[in-house]
């Protein structure tokens, strides 16, 4: 008999847990609505699935999503032009080589790690990439399609240093401001020996380091990975350090041409849109060395970014800027299909691009007569006046019309309206200096179209070969029956050259008062006062003071200071600017 202690064994059995047993203890008791939300999910994907859904953003908000968080201050000014500056940039030449390579097969321009010591303050990871477009064409050595450029085109065979182009009307031939009708790229027109005012002269041969006039007067700048120094090149401080700045700069850009050849008429054409009162980039010249390379002088210019966008007017509006591959054209109702054409630069945590569409709906459908009756509800015509009145009075070859979509958009958020704002001058102070406010200033036609010169191409210039290479990647395509673009009522549309708001703005009678109203006004501001020539002796005397003088850096003051005078003495004749 067992004894006390002792128990028969008993037999347990063990069940699986239930399902619901299983679940969380607050789902338990909240099953409901979480069925009621998985339902309704399943029937939006059963009948939307398919279906795109685009955010629009449309508050007011100030607030910017990518702030500064560490902003270095340096020793100087980084734009101040009274003192000297130096930039130093240090990286793995290996990473260089596959950087090349990738731009070379490709055409893609990537960011690469480097050290930056900069007037002295020393900054490790930024970004830098090769900036430009058919400016690069050279070290690609296809010639990108463009006329005049890449080593093995027209025009580069026995350039010699300063060589002019040859003879044309200038870009301001045919007296006729209705139809200011751009063209494709390599076609800007300029006078006898005006080869791009301000340095950019002929190239010392496929070795690097210069630049080489094409047909027409397009400067190509002959490159080489071989003089890293040289290159244009794009610094992002904050590339690999989020919220990283430079004394409030996040972007600085090197600018073509170093020493001699340095772009005196970019920084001039600078000097005098500040001093017309409307927004410009600051600029200096400074020494710049690459690793264990010779330095070299070059022009540093703030490159627009989201502290730029900030700074314009009051801070309360969206800046976009163009961009080089895009358009003007209508594609669809969503904000997002443009973002190809332009780059919002700030607010993008509370704004889309959704204005910059409406606007080119807008332009695209409106008839001459809503165009000219509804303009004022979408654009400030003074502030358009004023930025057309600028450009033809710089004579700048690439603005808002030309194939480099040089200009931005400015969207007042209090006002709901646009303004046109400028930026890279490369091109600017060439041509015909007694263009006047009816004249056309931008790029002429290509061969036997709309601009060119009468006759086809101008004698001398070489003819363009048989199975020339294709236009460059990204650029938008040439519009049927228009080699400069348009391709509707008073050429709407203009891809390649030419801009809806421009073109039809200077088309219309009904906004000629205010335009000459304008252009009388930047004009007093600039050449009238006096500005123009004393703005030039202070960057003529700043570049010497960077580079050292030199017969080739004195040579090109020179040529702009012959522009400068030329332009001022026409001006003042013409009674449209003065009367």
């Amino acid at each position: 008999m067992p004894g006390d202690d002792e128990r028969s064994p008993r037999v347990v059995t063990v069940r699986g847990r239930r399902l619901k047993d299983r679940l969380p203890v607050r789902l338990r008791h909240h099953w409901k609505p979480a069925g009621a939300l998985c339902a309704g999910l399943a029937v939006a994907v059963y009948f939307f699935g398919d279906a795109r859904v685009s955010p629009y953003a449309t508050s007011s908000s100030r607030v910017e999503a990518d702030t500064i968080t560490q902003n270095i201050e340096g020793t100087v000014g980084l734009y101040d032009a009274s003192v000297s500056h130096s930039v130093q940039l240090t990286y793995e030449q290996t990473d260089f080589d596959k950087m090349m390579k990738e731009f070379e097969d490709e055409g893609t321009k990537d960011y690469l790690s480097a050290d930056l010591t900069i007037d002295g303050v020393h900054l490790e990871d930024v970004g830098i990439r090769l900036k430009g477009n058919s400016t690069l064409s050279s070290l690609r050595g296809k010639g990108m399609g463009m006329p005049g450029g890449g080593r093995n085109m027209p025009g580069r065979a026995g350039a010699q240093q300063g060589a002019p182009p040859a003879a044309d009307q200038g870009a301001g031939g045919g007296r006729d401001r209705g139809r200011s009708t751009g063209g494709g790229p390599g076609t800007t027109e300029q006078q006898p020996g005006r080869l791009a005012e301000g340095g950019e002269k002929g190239g010392n041969g496929a070795d690097g380091g210069g630049a080489a006039g094409g047909p027409a007067g397009m400067v190509q700048y002959d490159l080489s990975a071989k003089k890293p120094e040289e290159l244009p090149w794009l610094i992002k401080i904050d590339q690999y350090i989020e919220g990283r700045a430079y004394q409030g700069e996040r972007e600085i850009s090197l600018r073509p041409g170093s020493d001699g050849q340095l772009p005196l008429n970019e920084a001039l054409a600078l000097s005098l849109t500040k001093s017309s009162g409307q927004p410009a980039e600051g600029y200096s010249f400074t020494s710049v060395q690459v690793n264990n390379r010779p330095a070299v002088t070059r022009l540093m210019v703030d490159n627009p970014d989201t502290e730029y966008a900030e700074a314009v007017g009051d801070g309360n509006g969206v800046l976009y800027k163009a961009r080089a591959g895009g358009s003007f054209d209508y594609r669809d109702d969503d904000p997002s299909d443009y973002e190809t054409s332009f780059r919002q630069l700030n607010k993008a945590g509370s704004q889309d691009l959704e204005p910059v569409m409406k606007l080119i709906k807008w332009a695209d459908e409106a008839s001459d007569k809503e165009f000219e009756e509804e303009l004022h509800q979408y654009v400030d015509i003074d502030s358009l006046a004023t930025y057309i009145a600028t450009q033809n009075l710089l004579l700048n070859s690439d603005d808002i019309s030309g194939p480099g979509k040089n200009y931005m958009l400015w969207y007042d958020l209090d006002t709901r309206k646009f303004s046109v704002l400028g930026w890279d001058y490369n091109l600017s102070l060439s041509g015909d200096t007694a263009a006047g406010p009816d004249d056309k200033v931008g790029m002429g036609g290509g061969p036997g179209g709309p601009g060119a010169p009468e006759g086809g191409l101008p004698e001398g210039m070489p003819e363009i070969p048989e199975g020339m290479p294709e236009m460059p990647e990204g650029m938008p395509e040439i519009p049927e029956g228009m080699p400069g673009g348009g391709n509707g009522e008073a050429g709407k549309g203009r891809s390649m050259g030419g801009h809806a708001l421009k073109d039809r703005f200077l088309e219309s009678d009904a906004f000629d008062a205010v335009y000459k109203a304008a252009y009388k006004k930047v004009y007093a501001k600039t050449y009238g006062s006096g500005t123009s020539k004393q703005a030039l002796d202070t960057i003529a005397e700043q570049a010497r003071e960077a580079a050292g003088s030199s017969k080739e850096l004195d040579a090109a003051v020179e040529k702009l200071r012959t522009t400068v005078t030329e332009r001022t003495a026409a001006l003042a004749k013409n009674k449209q600017v003065t009367g």
